[in-house]
């Protein structure tokens, strides 16, 4: 027996996570984006990272037109970045008050964020109601901050070092 929805939607709360907006710019759907919190390293030689994707949502259906998309790991100064590209809005409005730039592939790199990683699709995986799409690094780009995190359904701030 697996489970209850609401047990795991409860126990999933528990961790800890950096918030995300994954974009990506295809011919067929222009520039689109989202927030996303399932983000992981998958392997450092190749460099290869992996999103998991709603299988609704419509960025996910513009990353497999164009193979390319970007993660960038919002900084701690952009909860209204990762709340205005969680949904609700047009893809339009969730870029016109969010600067940015194409990347090397194309898809779009949030100016402020505090990392960004473009990558071509290399493989795609469906898992339940969601998309797995791992993705090669294709370029990386630092800039200085903290990170904004999601727990138990709020965001939050890492501590100050003493």
């Amino acid at each position: 027996m697996t489970v209850g929805v609401d047990d795991f939607k409860k126990a999933m709360q528990l961790w800890a996570s950096g918030v995300t907006v994954v974009t990506t710019h295809s011919e067929k759907f222009g520039i689109q984006g989202m927030t996303v919190t399932a983000f992981s390293s998958v392997s450092i030689n190749p460099p290869q990272i992996l999103v998991c994707l709603n299988e609704s949502a419509d960025t996910g259906t513009g990353i497999k037109q164009s193979q390319h998309f970007a993660v960038n790991i919002l900084s701690s100064t952009q909860q209204d970045v990762s709340n205005q590209f969680a949904g609700g809005s047009s893809q339009q409005q969730r870029f016109e008050n969010t600067p940015w730039t194409a990347g090397i592939t194309g898809a779009p790199i949030l100016n402020n964020s505090l990392m960004s990683l473009e990558c071509k699709v290399i493989e795609e995986v469906r898992a339940g109601t969601h998309w797995i799409i791992i993705g090669e690094v294709q370029d990386c780009v630092c800039r200085e901050g903290e990170p904004l995190l999601y727990y138990r359904g709020n965001y939050q701030q890492l501590m100050p070092q003493p």
